[in-house]
């Protein structure tokens, strides 16, 4: 079952800090959950001035147990960093249309925000 998670942070000034203190461990599980196939796909969210705003992903369980578990341990729920979190559940057309190789990216002048 995929999911759409969308995790908005706070507008407060301590904010930013807030996810900069967590950012790596974040990175670390989101790494953990694409090894073991439940996270397809995520970017951060910016604003107009490219500051960190927010975050998305497409996520995939077999159940909603189990991503209310992943959430449980999610360093920015734990950090409060995110205020809101929206969940859908969704269903990815062809989710393999996201595996391209590199290059096709590099060609296209995308590079990695990590």
């Amino acid at each position: 079952m995929q999911f759409l998670i969308i995790g908005k942070d706070g507008t407060d000034p301590e904010a930013p800090a807030r996810r900069l203190a967590v950012r790596e461990a974040h990175l670390k599980l989101g790494d953990e959950m694409e090894q073991s196939g439940n996270r397809w796909y995520g970017c951060v969210m910016l604003d107009d001035d490219g500051n960190m705003i927010g975050s998305m992903a497409v996520m995939d369980f077999q159940s909603e147990k189990e991503l209310h578990e992943w959430l449980a341990r999610e360093p920015y729920v734990i950090g409060n960093v995110w205020k809101t979190i929206e969940i859908s559940k969704c269903n990815v057309k062809n989710p393999w249309k996201f595996n391209r190789p590199q290059s096709f990216f590099e060609e296209r002048g995308i590079k990695s925000s990590q």
